[in-house]
């Protein structure tokens, strides 16, 4: 079968009064499950995440950035998701080898992997002085709900949002996506019922990508009158490089510099992110503490 690229369509509904996003994420959550050697509860629990993330980063303009932190008390651990403007993504889960027995739907129990006590933090650097903060509690680990209170709360605006991921018996990554839907003034009881009734009787995000289904025909199931504003492509892109890491060796200073050369005769730095690893031998070493002295 041929692979759809990923994609995120933003649109508006009821003569502007709703905005709309929906999302593919399929080769997005499979480059990171590829990359981290993510078991399936950790892929399912990390593609929603960044599936959020490039969802949220389609709301920044320019060069504004945003960061996510999903810190529960389940045995994954944090979930980090970064992403921008121009639908790049990244992301990690602290401890991938996480895979849980399906929960009581027989779906992958991310709840039970990210915990139901905790935070998510999400950091917007929108290039002032102080970046955005907002924090909201965890309230059901499936995420979905979770990031649907944090637009309630931290940004004053109702929202649906939908996340799902759905993995493979080899454990690759069969489709990922998502949508936020978002109610502006101006609605009335009656279409803001309407809108919640569509969302209850909605399939699941995957069982529609599964299907076949373009983003755009997603945000129609919800929205029938929906209108597209605009797409953007969504790739995993990592702002990791070895001029950066040679920077970071500078920064620990001349002492431990000198303990690298003298015990360890080398240093390996793993991005976090892209889980690249960067090695330097003990002449690049030696040039690096030159550095760190001038």
């Amino acid at each position: 079968m041929e692979k759809k690229k990923d994609r995120l369509i933003r649109g508006t509904a009821l003569n502007g009064k709703v905005r709309a996003f929906a999302v593919r994420t399929t080769e997005l959550v499979e480059e990171l499950r590829r990359r981290h050697d993510t078991y399936p509860t950790a892929t399912a629990a990390m593609g929603r995440t960044v599936t959020a993330a490039a969802m949220m980063g389609a709301m920044l303009k320019g060069s504004e950035k945003l960061s996510i932190m999903v810190k529960g008390n389940g045995p994954i651990g944090q979930i980090v998701a970064e992403s921008n403007a121009l639908g790049e993504v990244r992301g990690y889960v602290h401890n991938p080898h996480i895979h849980l027995p399906s929960n009581s739907m027989g779906k992958l129990d991310v709840a039970g992997a990210v915990g139901t006590e905790g935070f998510i933090d999400v950091i917007k650097d929108l290039g002032m002085k102080e970046p955005y903060r907002g924090s909201i509690p965890i309230i059901s680990g499936e995420l979905g709900d979770d990031f649907t209170y944090y637009f309630a709360v931290s940004e004053q605006t109702p929202a649906a949002v939908g996340l799902g991921v759905l993995v493979d018996t080899d454990e690759s990554v069969i489709v990922a996506g998502g949508f936020i839907v978002q109610l502006l003034p101006g609605l009335t009881d009656a279409e803001i019922t309407e809108i919640e009734k569509a969302v209850g009787a909605m399939p699941s995000v995957t069982a529609l990508l599964d299907q076949g289904l373009e983003p755009e025909e997603m945000l129609r199931y919800l929205l029938p009158d929906a209108v597209v504003m605009d797409e953007l492509d969504i790739n995993f892109a990592c702002q990791c490089s070895r001029e950066r890491v040679e920077q970071t060796l500078v920064s620990l200073g001349r002492d431990e510099l000198e303990r690298l050369i003298a015990e360890d005769e080398q240093a390996e730095v793993v991005c976090h992110f892209c889980n690249e690893a960067y090695v330097f031998n003990k002449d690049d070493l030696q040039v690096i503490l030159e550095q760190a002295n001038s």
